[in-house]
């Protein structure tokens, strides 16, 4: 029988959960690297045994830790981040010598062929990748050289990149996005990059409605049978593109908010959708205090809220946008965790809700490998 492992990061430290294809009965293991905050953990799809972990502090900076055996034991790996001209003093997004921060690795995304090859999205935004399992690190500088770079700026988080997607019938072609910047893709492994974010609408804080960069983007999602269809959560829209991103157009329709930050895919159905909306840019929690997932099975337009087993009183949590996943099992499951630190389980697709784990310190990602 399959099984499902789900790497839980949080402020205070890294969890591993681990089910049979039932999910119903879970072991917990952790707190790794208790204190620390791990920002993000994926596991290889191609080894099943090697997962990387962001590691960080505000004292000791950043880690990249890699276990081979699914999760029993650790290894940091050099962590050298090599950078075009020295620390402080290489360039900025516009080509201007000023200081840019290396702050923090926000997102790991393995390769889908090669267990060494990963990419890192950081903090200022850049984009990095190892190809010797982590114990080196080189950045892919043709996107902080795009010539927009100027004009991107932190959202309120940060300036981080966030999210990196690989397309599975092209490698050479992935999608990233930053906040607050936008989406951008690379057709030729990261050399050259274009913004795509025609059709995104930022009025209070980019006035020039055709602006090419600029826009707080919070998420983005794609299902691997339809690469070129893309689902986004931003700061306010939930939008659409089936271009690879060249064009937007909102889907929001009657969600009672379309502020939220992740965005997910169901791993059979291409079309079903899953997001969390939130009461606002400045009040991070559940309408009406009520938990709800919002699903569409329609690729958007019409959505449908999943209550069943989630709290609908008195719930102020947020759900942050690398906090939520799918596992491949014939009954697709839905997982995301909260800053709350619960960890919640649908193992058939959001029609019922379970919790795996509670009061761990807040979530900010959760992943989940599907095992044989």
């Amino acid at each position: 029988m399959s099984r499902v492992r789900v790497l839980v990061g949080t402020r205070k430290g890294a969890f591993i959960l681990t089910s049979d294809g039932k999910r119903e009965k879970w072991n917990v293991s952790g707190p790794h690297f208790a204190g620390w905050e791990l920002y993000h953990l994926k596991g290889s799809p191609v080894d099943p045994n090697r997962i990387y972990a962001s590691q960080s502090s505000g004292w000791f900076g950043q880690m990249i830790q890699r276990s081979n055996d699914g999760g029993e034991t650790w290894e940091a790996m050099g962590n050298k981040f090599a950078y075009e001209g020295e620390v402080g003093t290489h360039l900025w997004y516009d080509g201007t010598p000023h200081p840019w921060e290396f702050k923090r690795v926000w997102h790991l995304e393995p390769s889908l062929t090669d267990p060494d090859t990963v990419y890192a999205g950081v903090e200022d935004a850049a984009m990095f990748r190892t190809t010797d399992g982590g114990a080196s690190w080189h950045e892919l500088t043709g996107l902080r050289g795009h010539g927009a770079g100027k004009y991107w700026q932190p959202g309120a988080g940060g300036m981080g990149l966030h999210t990196i997607l690989i397309d599975p019938k092209d490698h050479q072609r992935i999608f990233v996005a930053i906040s607050a910047a936008g989406a951008f893709r690379t057709d030729d492994g990261g050399q050259t990059w274009k913004p795509i974010n025609r059709g995104l609408k930022s009025e209070y804080v980019l006035p020039d409605p055709n602006a090419e960069v600029g826009h707080c983007v919070h998420r983005i999602a794609l299902h691997p049978s339809k690469p070129s269809t893309l689902f986004m959560q931003k700061h306010w829209d939930v939008m659409r593109s089936d271009d690879a991103g060249d064009n937007w157009y909102d889907v929001g329709g009657n969600l009672p908010t379309d502020f939220g930050f992740p965005i997910d895919v169901h791993a059979h159905e291409p079309e079903t959708v899953y997001v969390v909306p939130i009461k606002s840019d400045s009040e991070h929690f559940p309408p009406e205090g009520k938990l709800r997932v919002y699903r569409s099975k329609t690729g958007g337009n019409e959505w449908e809220a999943l209550t069943n087993g989630l709290p609908q009183e008195n719930c102020f949590v947020n759900v942050l946008r690398d906090a939520m996943s799918v596992d491949s099992l014939d009954d697709c499951g839905i997982y995301f965790g909260t800053t709350g630190g619960q960890v919640y389980c649908s193992p058939n697709g959001g029609d019922t809700w379970h919790t795996i784990v509670r009061d761990l310190p807040a979530v900010v990602s959760v992943e989940v490998q599907t095992l044989k």
